[in-house]
C-alpha cells in the first residue's frame, strides 16, 4: 500500500519521536511504502525539493513562513499553502499512485489535494481531527462569530469534512462535538482515533545530574508544563499557580516556547520567583532526561474554549509515569481520563483553591501511594494511546477499501 500523508509539521525525517512520526514509522515498518508532504519556510530560503530519509520519501514544499510569523503572514501563508502542495503534487509525484491520503488538521485547507489525489488515484481519505477550526479562533477571540472571515473558513471546514472519507477523533468528546455541531456528516464516518505514540519500553529513572546541570532542586518535587506557550494554553493561570503556591516542597518548570514565551520572560524577570524555573528550547536529550526527572505533569487550557481540546503533551507526562494535573475548560474530557484511571486530577481553569487542594493531596501521598499513581499513568497510556490503536483503526477501513476497489 501507499500512504500520502500531508502536514503542517515541519518533517525532516520520521526517526524523531512524535504522534506523527510514530504513525509514520508504523506504516513503514509494517511494509507499506510512505510519502510525506511537509512545508519548508520562508525563513529557511530553500526550494522545494524531494528526499529519501529512514525508506520514506519526503517532499519539502517551499511555502511562506506559517509557524512562528506575523498573523498577516500566517494567515496568507496557509491560504496559500493548499496550491502550493497541489502543484507539488502535479510536479513531483505525478507517476505515483496512493491508496491512502492521510492528514490532520491543522489546517483546514488541503481540500484541494485531497480531491485531486482521490479521484486520480481513487484514494482513501483518512482525517485525523486535532483541532476543530474555525471555531477554537472563535474562542480565543481572533475570529469574530458570524463574520465574512468566520463564514470563509466554516465553507472550508465543511468542504474538508465532506472530502474526507473518515474522520478520526482524539476522544468522545471530541466526536460528541463534531456529530452535534455538524449534523450533515453521517455518523458512520466518524470515530475515536486518539493522539498514540510509541512508548519507550520502561520509564526512566530520576537523574540528579540532569537537575544540577539546570540548577534544579533535586530535594523537591518538580511540577513540569512542556510544550507550546500559547493564548489557548491559558498560562495566566500557571502564572497565578506559581504566585500564590505556598508548598515549599514543590519547584515548577515551564519549558516551552509560543507566542507567550516572551511574556512570561518578562513575569519571570518582573516577580524573580524562587519556586519556579522558565526554559525555551533545550537540546532534545536533555529535555527528555529532565522531563523523565520531573514528578508531576503539569496540562492547562484557556478556559473560554468550547471546543473539546485534548493536548498531545499528555501522553509525555503518562509515558514518564507522571501524575497529572490539568486545569482546562469544562468541555474537554482530557480530566475524565485522568481521574478515571485515578492517576491524578482535574480542575477548572482558574480554580486556584482546587488546584491548591489537589496539589496538597498529591503530595501528602505516602512512597507507596504516589507510586501507585505513577502505574496508573503508565497503565492509561497502554489502555488507550498506543500506535497500534491508531493503525488499526486506519488499516481496517482500508482492507474494507481495497475489498471495494477490487469488486469494482
Amino acid at each position: 500500500m501507499k500512504v500520502l500523508f500531508l502536514t503542517m509539521a515541519g518533517i525532516s525525517n520520521v526517526s524523531s519521536r512524535g504522534i506523527y512520526t510514530d504513525l509514520l514509522r508504523t506504516f513503514r515498518d509494517e511494509g507499506h511504502e510512505v510519502v510525506v508532504m511537509s512545508p519548508i519556510q520562508r525563513r529557511e530560503n530553500q526550494k522545494t525539493f524531494v528526499k529519501k530519509e529512514d525508506n520514506v520519501t519526503i517532499v519539502r514544499v517551499r511555502t511562506l513562513n506559517v509557524e512562528k510569523a506575523s498573523v498577516l503572514e500566517k494567515g496568507i501563508g496557509q491560504l496559500l499553502i493548499e496550491q502550493q502542495f497541489l502543484k507539488a503534487v502535479k510536479k513531483f509525484l505525478k507517476n505515483d499512485s496512493f491508496d491512502l491520503v492521510l492528514y490532520s488538521t491543522p489546517p483546514i485547507t488541503f481540500s484541494a489535494v485531497i480531491k485531486y489525489v482521490k479521484k486520480r488515484d481513487n484514494a482513501y481519505a483518512y482525517l485525523l481531527l486535532k483541532d476543530i477550526f474555525p471555531q477554537n479562533a472563535v474562542d480565543m477571540g481572533m475570529i469574530r462569530n458570524g463574520s465574512i472571515l468566520h463564514r470563509f473558513f466554516k465553507r472550508k471546514e465543511r468542504k474538508l469534512y465532506a472530502l474526507s472519507d473518515t474522520i478520526g477523533c482524539m476522544s468522545p468528546a471530541n466526536k460528541e462535538f463534531l456529530t452535534k455541531h455538524n449534523p450533515e456528516i453521517a455518523e458512520d464516518k466518524i470515530e475515536i482515533n486518539p493522539n498514540t505514540i510509541v512508548p519507550i519500553v520502561q520509564a526512566p529513572q530520576k537523574d540528579e545530574s540532569v537537575l544540577e546541570k539546570y540548577n534544579l532542586p533535586i530535594d523537591k518535587k518538580i511540577f513540569v508544563y512542556g510544550g507550546n506557550l500559547g493564548v489557548p494554553q491559558g498560562l495566566d493561570f500557571l502564572l497565578d499557580v506559581i504566585e500564590q503556591s505556598s508548598f515549599d516542597t514543590v519547584h515548577f518548570l515551564i519549558v516551552g516556547s509560543g507566542t507567550q514565551y516572551l511574556k512570561l520572560k518578562a513575569w519571570f524577570s518582573r516577580k524573580k520567583p524562587s519556586n519556579a524555573t522558565l526554559f525555551s528550547a533545550l537540546p532534545k536529550e536533555d529535555y527528555d532526561r529532565l522531563l523523565g526527572s520531573c514528578d508531576v505533569g503539569l496540562i492547562f487550557l484557556h478556559p473560554n474554549f468550547s471546543i473539546p481540546n485534548f493536548p498531545s503533551r499528555l501522553l509525555s507526562y503518562l509515558e514518564m509515569k507522571m501524575p497529572v494535573i490539568a486545569a482546562t475548560d469544562e468541555n474537554t474530557d482530557i480530566g475524565s481520563y485522568i481521574e478515571n484511571y485515578r492517576c491524578g486530577f482535574w480542575v477548572k481553569s482558574g480554580d486556584i483553591d482546587s488546584f491548591m487542594a489537589k496539589t496538597r493531596k498529591l503530595l501528602s501521598a505516602n512512597d507507596a501511594e504516589f507510586e501507585k499513581y505513577r502505574e496508573n499513568a503508565r497503565q492509561l497510556l497502554f489502555d488507550n494511546f498506543t500506535i497500534e490503536k491508531s493503525y488499526n483503526s486506519i488499516m481496517l477501513h482500508m482492507v474494507n477499501h481495497s475489498s471495494h476497489k477490487k469488486r469494482k
